[in-house]
């Protein structure tokens, strides 16, 4: 039966597109390209948790820069008042005098405790450079990855389509009772919907089916659909 012969082309050509679908599912660019992104999400984490202490230093840094300026400014404005020739008493210009040297004091210890944090701000800022630096080549991996899935892709469409042209090419020679079946049993046999039957063996699952099956499968109407009791498919003899 020639349509049975037709069915078993068809069935070539289905296969042909399950390993192309099952290739383009699985290709490596693919899976490098989930991972670039799994890092990617894990960086950003990293990226803000670094610079959320970066920025708590720098905040500290900041805060202790203020209050050195206002104790300098503080003491500048003593010291102006001081030798403006308004204060004419000792013990006055003496008072003010201590006033300015305990500022000044306080401002230098507040300057070595500045240093100290300008020093472990710049600990923090190589630490978010390393970072910034990780997400800016993960970012131009996906990049990459993403330009060799998009051509692995479309050279796998392109081999795709024309399995699916030939398939559509065939179906109209075909009864349509005997397309529905291969489309059921191919459904559930693993994309298995029709086999040549060679010598005894089934050529979906290669499984032997008894001689006695065999002679009657042999002897069937060449219209008759046989199909193998292992597997269901649908036997060309």
């Amino acid at each position: 039966m020639a349509a049975l012969d037709d069915l078993l082309t068809l069935q070539e050509h289905d296969t042909a597109a399950d390993r192309l679908l099952h290739r383009r599912q699985t290709l490596p660019e693919r899976a490098a390209l989930a991972e670039a992104e799994a890092i990617r999400v894990k960086l950003e984490g990293e990226l803000a948790e670094t610079r959320e202490r970066r920025d708590e230093v720098l905040r500290e840094e900041r805060k202790l820069d203020d209050e050195v300026r206002t104790l300098e400014d503080k003491a500048k404005a003593e010291e102006t008042k001081m030798y403006s020739g308004t204060i004419s008493s000792p013990k006055e210009l003496q008072a003010m005098s201590a006033d300015v040297a305990h500022l000044r004091k306080r401002a230098r210890e507040l300057e070595d405790e500045e240093l100290a944090v300008l020093e472990r701000r710049e600990v923090h800022d190589a630490e978010v450079a390393k970072v910034e630096a990780a997400m800016a080549q993960v970012v131009a991996d996906i990049e990459l990855f993403s330009s060799a899935l998009r051509a692995s892709e479309e050279e796998i469409e392109a081999e795709l389509k024309v399995e699916q042209d030939a398939r559509s090419a065939l179906v109209p020679g075909i009864p349509a009772n005997v397309m529905s079946l291969y489309e059921q049993v191919r459904a559930s046999n693993r994309g298995m919907g029709a086999a040549r039957l060679v010598g005894g063996n089934c050529q979906a699952c290669h499984l032997s089916l008894p001689a006695t099956e065999v002679d009657r499968i042999r002897h069937m109407a060449p219209d008759a659909i046989a199909r193998c009791e292992h597997c269901g498919a649908i036997l060309v003899r």
